[in-house]
């Protein structure tokens, strides 16, 4: 079995890169990252492609929202199309793009679960004219919609095109309810991202509320460890935090060092 790369997801220092991208980019080089998961890149895919290079990293995976529509309140004015999103993945090198966030309303029932497998799958058509592959980002709303006993994210999972694969997020997935192993073990080949963030669940976190009980990967409840190990496809393990109490290089560099002791290689 491959072992999975250890990555991060640069929303974890986007504070720091929105000071000083240069020095943020070269300090997680020094802690041991090769790799990154770039988010907002489609308008500065040629800058973040010398940025990248220039410090040793790459970017096989980033985010960017593929699902969203006319009527979803969470689509951005302007956003980029599909083609300028997997134009700019090009230009990084990546191979799989994954939508980060579909909003909670879209779970609650199988038709708006279709709706929204319906536009991954066309996105991932448009997505294989580039070679890029498409996946989905769990939060704990698809956690937290239960349709005919499965949990909403599974529903989904029967929809999609064989192809698209999923990241998900072992915190919000436990967040949700989630016996994040047993989860990661039904959802099978889908699975080749894991994002390895922590916590204590006090309290337990919902969108919309800042989480303050994030903590350094390997020091919460999450089980993080059971997770990597039965996620057998997984490619990637992934720092991150949506937020952090303390020093963030601190949690940064106790995570890259924790997922290490669990086998994941730089």
């Amino acid at each position: 079995m491959t072992k999975p790369s250890i990555s991060i997801q640069l929303w974890t220092v986007r504070n720091q890169l929105e000071q000083d991208q240069d020095s943020t980019l070269a300090r997680l080089s020094e802690i041991g990252f090769t790799r990154v998961e770039a988010f907002g890149f489609a308008d500065k895919a040629d800058e973040l492609a010398v940025a990248f290079a220039r410090h040793g990293l790459s970017a096989p995976t980033g985010h960017a929202s593929l699902a969203s529509d006319v009527e979803n309140p969470f689509t951005e004015l302007n956003a980029p199309t599909l083609d300028e999103v997997f134009d700019a993945a090009t230009k990084l090198g990546m191979t799989t793009v994954f939508d980060p966030f579909v909003a909670p309303e879209r779970w609650e029932t199988t038709v708006e679960i279709a709706k929204t497998a319906d536009l991954l799958n066309a996105a991932s058509a448009t997505a294989a004219k580039h070679g890029i592959t498409v996946g989905y980002h769990n939060h704990n709303q698809e956690l937290l919609s239960v349709i005919d006993g499965r949990f909403a994210l599974e529903v989904a999972a029967d929809l999609l095109a064989p192809e698209i694969v999923l990241e998900l997020d072992l915190y919000w997935a436990a967040a949700g309810g989630a016996d994040v192993t047993a989860l990661v073990e039904r959802l099978g080949e889908r699975v080749v991202a894991l994002h390895m963030k922590d916590g204590t669940l006090e309290p337990i976190p919902t969108l919309g509320v800042v989480p303050t009980d994030q903590v350094a990967a390997g020091t919460g409840v999450v089980e993080l460890a059971t997770a990597l190990d039965a996620a057998r496809f997984a490619r990637y393990a992934i720092v991150e935090f949506d937020e952090y109490q303390g020093d963030i290089w601190q949690g940064v560099t106790d995570s890259f060092a924790y997922l290490e002791s669990l086998g994941a290689v730089r």
